[in-house]
């Protein structure tokens, strides 16, 4: 019995290891991505292998594109469409959050995320889309680490660039190319709120663009944009 004992002691202590290094590993790599710009991210990664699944050649569309050639009104689309309190919060809107659970309950279903920009990198970043309590903590972990590293324009940054916007297209640069025919830094405002409107749910309206929801909730965004506090 105590061999069995000492052989759980053990296993425990190589999963807690193994947990640490993973921490210790995000940390850094985080740290790394503070002057460097990641070239692909565990989303995409996990995208493109859905894709050559139908499409053994398919390529992702993304073009990084530096903070300052995105168009401003972009930024406060996103902001006043996704986190309102982008500027304020330390990486997790804790009345945002309380929020989308009471609506959700009163919903009976998930109508309401809650998830910040900072939140929404952290996820794209790193892990899947899966839904788990499991994935929502090291999620919550990995926002704290950005928000330590980096500062509010820099997570901005790396999010416009590597953000889904439509089936295989990633970032704003490719966003607007996709759509408009036109770059990041010429997106118009109507242009910006419509973009901002389809993040949830990208790949739904890239399929659905005649949708009168995308068309309505654009609207509100663009009433919305001129209060919207760029980092």
């Amino acid at each position: 019995m105590k061999s069995v004992g000492k052989l759980v002691l053990r296993l425990c202590m190589l999963l807690i290891a193994a947990v640490l290094l993973l921490q210790l590993y995000f940390f850094l790599q985080i740290g790394w991505w503070v002057d460097h710009n990641p070239s692909s991210t565990s989303f995409m990664r996990h995208r493109l292998s859905e894709l050559h699944e139908t499409v053994p050649d398919a390529q992702l569309q993304f073009k990084w594109v530096p903070y300052s050639r995105i168009s401003n009104n972009l930024k406060r689309a996103i902001i006043a469409s996704e986190d309102a309190n982008f500027s304020e919060h330390d990486g997790v809107d804790w009345d945002a959050l309380q929020q989308a659970y009471e609506k959700n309950t009163k919903k009976g279903k998930v109508v309401r995320g809650g998830s910040t920009i900072t939140q929404q990198l952290a996820k794209n970043l790193f892990l899947s889309g899966e839904r788990s309590y499991l994935r929502k903590g090291q999620e919550l972990v990995i926002t704290y680490m950005l928000e330590f590293w980096m500062d509010k324009e820099r997570i901005f940054e790396i999010y416009l660039n590597v953000v889904e916007w439509g089936n295989g297209v990633f970032g704003a640069e490719a966003a607007a190319q996709h759509y408009f025919k036109t770059s990041a830094s010429n997106l118009g405002a109507s242009q910006a709120a419509r973009l901002a409107v389809m993040l949830p749910k990208p790949r739904f309206y890239d399929k659905n663009r005649g949708s009168a929801y995308l068309s309505q909730r654009t609207g509100l965004i663009l009433r919305r944009m001129g209060s919207a506090e760029l980092p």
